[in-house]
């Protein structure tokens, strides 16, 4: 355990930022599982909209510092593709 204040202090913002960063992953996850999985099903139109949400989710992930902008662009062009292809 730890004696300092400020290391105190650091343990209880470590703690609250790992339960907000393990949100927005699984957040992140469930969005991206609901485009492929409309893929899948080969529903191009619930797909676009299941996309357009995902689109928007994952760029204020960024705004938010969850996700880096390189990272972000490379899920949503990987997922535009694959929605394109069906």
């Amino acid at each position: 355990m730890a004696n300092h204040k400020s290391s105190i202090k650091r343990i209880r913002q470590t703690i609250v930022r790992t339960e907000r960063n393990r949100f927005y992953r699984t957040r992140l996850k469930n969005i991206v599982k609901t485009v492929r999985s409309a893929i899948e099903a080969g529903n191009k139109e619930e797909a676009q909209t299941a996309f357009q949400t995902a689109n928007k989710q994952i760029h204020k992930f960024v705004s938010k510092g969850i996700l880096k902008k390189e990272t972000a662009a490379r899920k949503v062009s990987r997922l535009h593709r694959a929605v394109n292809a069906i």
